[in-house]
């Protein structure tokens, strides 16, 4: 399933760098969505998220619908 090959490393999202305790790492997907998944639980699962909605959650992110 091409929305599920991971095509980059995991790197940790830059709002949990300086010691915060909620962390997230993000890579690309081959389909260009993304892959999440829990930096202090990396075997409790990964969410995948096509392009598409990846977008909208970033579009939602910077005008202030997700805090």
């Amino acid at each position: 399933m091409k929305s599920r090959e991971i095509v980059t490393r995991f790197v940790k999202a830059s709002a949990s760098q300086g010691g915060q305790q909620d962390c997230v790492e993000v890579a690309h997907t081959a389909d260009g969505g993304r892959a999440v998944r829990d930096s202090k639980n990396r075997d409790g699962g990964t969410q995948f998220h096509g392009p598409e909605a990846w977008d909208a959650f970033l579009d939602a992110v910077k005008t202030g619908f997700v805090s």
